[in-house]
């Protein structure tokens, strides 16, 4: 049998309105899942916007080059999932083995720069752009002064919050895309064994598009907005 023979049996037999099951149980995930990012982002929006007055500002501690750079990758990597589908609608198996590839490099790649910035973070030996040396955990900023030659850790009032609600929005996400990650692998191995339906490369465009799109939002408001507002002048 054929790649292209292999591909053609969509599991139209079970049906929910008029989609596969499949689809509307990743439909039903998603907007579960959604709703967890919402609470989220709706709770981080609430602390940040109460603690205006020591909120540090991300542009200063996080700096935004790398994650730009890194949030174009992921973006990219939706492109190359619209492609595969492209590829899965024609049965063009070799385009869409070419796309599902770059798709999975992008992910792993968008990892690969998370994790190096959580390194950063965590054995920073110096700031942001020149300024004075800093880390970043759980409990908040630590920022360091050589004294005597040996460095001196201070905690920076009012960070805890900003610590942990970064990490745990940026590693709820990141699991979202090791998760899918390995779900776009085990996909290319069905490719590349013949055992493929376009249902299934729908499915998981899906929810590659889902985890590119919180990115976008999270990004934007943890790394671009700043909180302070400024004065009104009359």
């Amino acid at each position: 049998m054929s790649e292209a023979a292999a591909a053609t049996p969509d599991d139209v037999s079970k049906q929910v309105l008029g989609v596969t099951d499949g689809k509307m149980a990743m439909w039903i995930f998603l907007g579960s899942d959604g709703m967890s990012f919402m609470g989220l982002i709706a709770a981080y929006i609430v602390l940040r916007f109460n603690n205006m007055g020591t909120w540090p500002s991300p542009a200063e501690y996080l700096g935004i080059q790398l994650t730009a750079f890194n949030t174009f990758i992921l973006i990219c990597s939706s492109v190359t999932m619209v492609k595969a589908f492209e590829g899965a609608l024609a049965n063009d198996v070799p385009k869409l083995k070419k796309y599902l590839l770059l798709t999975i490099l992008g992910g792993a790649s968008f990892l690969g720069m998370q994790v190096y910035e959580y390194y950063h973070f965590f054995a920073n030996t110096h700031g942001v752009d020149g300024a004075a040396p800093l880390r970043l955990f759980l409990s908040g900023i630590w920022e360091g002064e050589l004294i005597d030659g040996a460095w001196t850790w201070s905690h920076l009032k009012g960070s805890t919050l900003f610590g942990s609600t970064f990490f745990v929005m940026t590693a709820f996400h990141g699991c979202h895309v090791f998760s899918g990650v390995v779900y776009l692998f085990f996909i290319y191995i069905g490719v590349c064994n013949g055992s493929w339906n376009k249902n299934r490369i729908e499915i998981v465009g899906l929810y590659w598009h889902f985890v590119d799109l919180v990115w976008i939002v999270i990004f934007t408001i943890v790394y671009l907005v700043e909180t302070e507002v400024p004065a009104i002048t009359t």
